[in-house]
């Protein structure tokens, strides 16, 4: 009789070779590079370091909508509603009630996951298109809420006098301080939902992305684990919209508005969908690349379109999946 354990199949995975350097260096071009951008923010400050910092109130978002659409493969409209949640919450009670910042997030946050729990129990019962209108109707709800409520959101006159972020004594009030706080955050974040995809959660996720009906005939309990990364992307859009909030001083609805979908599809996308620094990437680039076109003037918009339509035609896989790609490429040579 064979010893199996001392016998290897041919169908056995060999075992992986380290990776060179060069391979290495090129996989860790999306992080590099975005850390490169908030690097030349944080050294010159000013305007440039605004845009930053609005990218990375916006990765934070995009990175928890790469959980429900790029782990998960579901589609969500209605990011802007958790966001307008988050940011109402930590401005109402900042401002009518004297909170401090950190406690308001924490509220906002928890009222963001109530709100998604709620309406995700029946809705993520649709799928494709019937649950991407359905979550753009939500998105579209929560709008006309903050629009209306005048007594509570001030309507389009906004609420304004909002603390900076801090604890305690301190207070993020000054460029390098603001870059400073919001680059720990998305860092964490990042970190934490690559630990999510590592983990169980995440390979249950990404098994529901393959085929719902294998995953549920190998035991998966489908209906929750898209529950669970619904209130996931719900968590970190409160989170961003309370960073907004407190870093602008001022919010109205506009801030939530249609608007602000569009731009975080486009990050996500343009990024790398299902990856960990596509969304960090995708938003700082989006947010540049208008900036960068400004010397055209009139013809901005169009060089902004054109560049964007050539980056998803040329880096399908957005711009995470394209350094993937040249990274392999390096190792078979």
């Amino acid at each position: 009789m064979t010893n199996s354990l001392s016998t290897t199949s041919p169908d056995a995975p060999a075992v992986a070779a380290p990776a060179s350097p060069v391979r290495r260096l090129v996989a860790l071009g999306p992080w590099l590079i975005s850390a490169a951008i908030v690097g030349y923010a944080f050294v010159f400050g000013g305007y440039i370091a605004t845009i930053v910092a609005f990218a990375l109130i916006y990765a934070v978002c995009v990175s928890g909508l790469n959980i429900f659409m790029g782990f998960t493969a579901q589609v969500s409209f209605g990011q802007n509603a958790f966001a307008a949640i988050g940011g109402y919450t930590s401005a109402v009670l900042t401002t009518a009630y004297e909170w401090a910042p950190l406690p308001a997030m924490a509220a906002g946050l928890a009222g963001a996951l109530v709100f998604a729990a709620v309406i995700g129990y029946p809705t993520l019962r649709l799928r494709g298109h019937y649950l991407a209108m359905a979550t753009l109707a939500i998105g579209l709800i929560t709008y006309e809420i903050a629009v209306e409520w005048e007594s509570v959101t001030q309507g389009y006159l906004g609420i304004s006098g909002i603390p900076p972020l801090g604890i305690g004594p301190f207070e993020a009030t000054s460029d390098r301080e603001m870059l400073t706080v919001l680059t720990v955050i998305v860092a964490l974040g990042a970190f934490a939902i690559d630990r999510i995809r590592r983990s169980r959660l995440g390979r249950a996720l990404l098994a529901v992305a393959g085929s719902e009906e294998a995953a549920g005939a190998l035991g998966i309990d489908v209906a929750r684990y898209k529950l669970l990364a619904f209130l996931l992307a719900a968590g970190f859009a409160a989170i961003s919209g309370s960073l907004f909030v407190h870093i602008v001083g001022y919010v109205s609805p506009e801030v939530f508005g249609l608007h602000m979908v569009i731009l975080a599809f486009t990050m996500l996308y343009v990024g790398g969908l299902g990856t960990i620094a596509g969304p960090i990437l995708g938003a700082l680039v989006v947010s540049l690349l208008p900036e960068t076109f400004r010397g055209f003037r009139d013809y901005q918009d169009l060089a902004y379109g054109a560049a964007l339509i050539l980056l998803l035609i040329y880096a399908p896989r957005g711009l995470a999946g394209l350094f993937a790609g040249l990274a392999a490429r390096k190792e078979d040579r």
